[in-house]
């Protein structure tokens, strides 16, 4: 909303979830945990009245507009995150040799991609949950850009260059991400 040269973005806060800010780093705390995040900007405001976060700036250019657009999304996926969570499920294809996929700590290890020796790891960063049950694999938590990036890892340990996509398809796939609509 733009009032006489203010950009201003509103987030009601719901039921069983609190929103505190202490300096510039917003907390987010709900029945699934707890987020938290610095959002430092010299002009975009982010403040708590009654019961709404309120992201705004005075006279902005385009990208502070930008700006409290970002801090918006980001305040809105944090309280989804501490109130239903994020998943991405994967899909494990494999068509010329079968692949070993486990998860070892912090990691998840990936054994006899192509026919290799050596295994392939995949990061799994803090506060994701990889469960995996034959060619499904889920990535579970709080914060979406960590659970991404687990995703994300995950495939990337299973690309390899230089070869036909179309006939070579084996690897790690994202196949459903939660928080898109199935179309």
């Amino acid at each position: 909303m733009t009032i006489a040269g203010k950009i201003e973005s509103t987030i009601a806060i719901p039921d069983g979830v609190t929103v505190t800010k202490d300096g510039n780093t917003v907390t987010v705390k709900g029945p699934r945990g707890e987020l938290s995040r610095n959002f430092a900007h010299p002009s975009v405001i982010v403040a708590i009245e009654g019961g709404n976060v309120i992201v705004s700036c005075e006279y902005p250019n385009i990208r502070e507009k930008a700006m409290v657009g970002t801090f918006h999304a980001h305040v809105r996926n944090m309280i989804r995150g501490v109130t239903e969570g994020y998943i991405y499920t994967l899909k494990i294809v494999h068509s010329h040799f079968p692949m070993k996929v486990a998860v070892k700590g912090d990691k998840v290890e990936i054994n006899n991609y192509m026919g290799g020796h050596a295994p392939r790891f995949a990061d799994i960063l803090a506060g994701c949950k990889v469960k995996i049950s034959g060619a499904d694999v889920t990535v579970e938590g709080n914060d979406i850009e960590a659970v991404g990036q687990t995703a994300a890892n995950l495939e990337r340990a299973t690309s390899r260059g230089g070869f036909d996509k179309r006939v070579f398809q084996d690897g790690i796939y994202i196949v459903h991400k939660s928080h898109k609509v199935k179309e």
